[in-house]
């Protein structure tokens, strides 16, 4: 499976210079934990929910620009990895998300939610198929052993 079948389209972003506070409340709004920050159309960054506090972050964010809370060491990944790859990826540096892109341009994202909905789902492959239950006994056969006698 590759990360195009699961990654979020659509991806909210937001500019380094924007107010911190206003990232948050737009966090809030749209129900999302995680904003990839973009000058023009490179990612810079991203700003997580953590990063600005939370709920109870008013003085973190208070006179403070995207810029000052993101995380600049932006991991990406490519639409054409492999699901496994990815989540390797996001346990060993331990990232709640990943911004995937084709060349440098932004085509979505891929949570640590994404990934616990696709473990919930399931593989949606056919289950090996069990073997069937015998529903009639067979009698041995009695016989003679190979070289002599029972």
């Amino acid at each position: 499976m590759r990360v195009f079948e699961i990654m979020t389209e659509g991806v909210q972003t937001v500019p380094p210079t924007m107010p911190a506070a206003d990232a948050w409340e737009l966090m809030r709004r749209k129900r999302i934990h995680h904003l990839v920050v973009t000058r023009d159309e490179d990612v810079v960054g991203i700003l997580s929910d953590r990063d600005t506090g939370s709920g109870v972050g008013a003085d973190v964010r208070a006179g403070h620009t995207v810029a000052d809370l993101m995380t600049s060491q932006v991991v990406t990944v490519l639409a054409d990895d492999t699901i496994r790859a990815l989540a390797n990826l996001m346990r060993g540096r331990t990232i709640g998300c990943a911004p995937v892109v084709e060349g440098k341009r932004l085509v979505g994202i891929v949570t640590v939610s994404d990934l616990l909905r696709l473990l919930g789902r399931g593989i949606e492959r056919p289950a090996k198929p069990s073997r069937p239950k015998a529903t009639h006994r067979v009698p041995h056969r009695k016989g003679r052993r190979a070289g002599g006698s029972w």
